[in-house]
C-alpha cells in the first residue's frame, strides 16, 4: 500500500519544484519520495492551479456524484417500467 503523505508536505515538495530551485529528481532525493510521486503532485497542482489541460479535484467530485445519481435514476426507472408491465396487466382489454 503506498505511503499517505500529509498534504502540507506535498505542498511544500511541490512549492519548490515549482519555484525552480531544484530538479524534480533531487526534490525526490531531499525528501525521500520517488521521483513518479513528485512528478504526480507537480502534475495534480497545474491542473488545479489551471496551468495545465486535466479534471479537476471538484470536477472529479462532480463526475462521480452525478454517475452516482445517474445510476440510481435508472434503478428507479427500471422499477417503475416492470411495475408499470406488472400492473398494467390486468386493466388491458383482451
Amino acid at each position: 500500500m503506498p505511503r499517505a503523505y500529509p498534504q502540507e508536505f506535498k505542498d511544500d515538495v511541490v512549492r519548490i519544484v515549482l519555484s525552480g530551485e531544484v530538479t524534480m529528481a533531487q526534490a525526490a532525493r531531499d525528501f525521500g519520495v520517488s521521483e513518479t510521486c513528485v512528478s504526480n503532485w507537480v502534475r495534480k497542482a497545474q491542473v488545479e492551479a489551471g496551468q495545465r489541460p486535466g479534471v479537476t479535484a471538484k470536477e472529479s467530485t462532480e463526475l462521480k456524484e452525478a454517475r452516482k445519481r445517474i445510476r440510481i435514476l435508472e434503478q428507479e426507472n427500471e422499477i417503475l417500467r416492470r411495475a408499470a408491465i406488472y400492473l398494467g396487466r390486468g386493466t388491458l382489454p383482451k
